[in-house]
């Protein structure tokens, strides 16, 4: 049975899961549905049409669900989809979806933080194992692929994408997309090596990513334009989840790969 703060404010059309908690003053609208285990801390507030999972928790002040701060929005069904054990900071904000972008529904994965004041606008779709530090904003339709780190103050353009195990340096603009596995920051923005730190933490030997580095040295440091490095990509390393990754990001790319940076440099600042 979930357990219910009597300070709490919780709409009848709310689905509680057993062992659900919901503190003082926080507010759960209609057709809000919370899996077994999660938590909404005191003065959290959960709009309508918030799907979570299991094992959440959602801070004080944090909103998720507001509608969407887009122009386009004309108040129709849209929602938000959370996935199992995602941690919302203090006053972080989700919102729901907008029908014209084709998508109608805003998503995060499963395992994901997002630090406190982080905004997550609406059909951004944030994969699993992620991290976005205090203050990060994503604007509409921004893809984040599984464990990627968008460091403090980070701002990023619509329509961006930050590719999977890539680390972004904080208080940076993003207006390219950040390939997988990378380390990009500075102002303004661009490529600065692999991120070397967080593939060790995630078991990846020292052949993968010494292929990962022989293939972006392929991209940004042998004088190739893109369709000719990935050709070469192509044919020089064999088939591989880390080289299919690549080149399936920048093939896809929309916005194209954020620039090369000085290979003298080591990191970000």
């Amino acid at each position: 049975m979930a357990k219910i703060h009597p300070l709490a404010t919780v709409h009848p059309g709310a689905i509680l899961a057993d062992s659900v908690e919901i503190g003082p003053y926080a507010y759960i609208d209609d057709a809000v549905e919370l899996g077994p285990g999660t938590k909404i801390l005191p003065h959290a507030t959960i709009f309508p049409y918030v799907k979570m999972g299991r094992d959440c928790t959602v801070f004080p002040g944090a909103v998720v669900g507001a509608i969407p701060q887009d122009l386009k929005f004309e108040g129709e069904f849209s929602s938000v989809e959370i996935a199992d054990r995602v941690v919302i900071r203090e006053c972080a904000t989700v919102n729901r979806g907008t029908a014209a972008s084709g998508k109608g529904v805003t998503r995060i994965g499963s395992d994901s933080l997002l630090m406190s004041y982080v905004h997550v606008a609406h059909d951004c779709n944030i994969g699993s194992h992620c991290i976005l530090v205090s203050y990060v904003g994503l604007a509409g339709e921004t893809d984040v692929e599984d464990w990627a780190i968008i460091g403090g103050g980070t701002k990023v353009h619509q329509f961006s994408k930050i590719g999977t195990h890539a680390m972004v340096g904080g208080s940076t603009g993003v207006n390219k997309d950040i390939p997988p596995y990378s380390i990009c920051g500075r102002v303004p923005i661009c490529f600065a090596g692999i991120n070397m730190v967080g593939l060790r933490r995630r078991g990846f030997d020292s052949d993968t990513i010494r292929t990962i580095k022989d293939i972006y040295d392929v991209i940004y440091y042998q004088g190739y334009n893109i369709s000719d490095s990935l050709a070469r990509i192509e044919e020089g390393f064999a088939e591989s989840e880390v080289r299919d990754n690549i080149l399936r990001f920048i093939r896809d790319s929309r916005r194209g790969i954020v620039r090369a940076g000085d290979p003298r440099e080591k990191g970000v600042d």
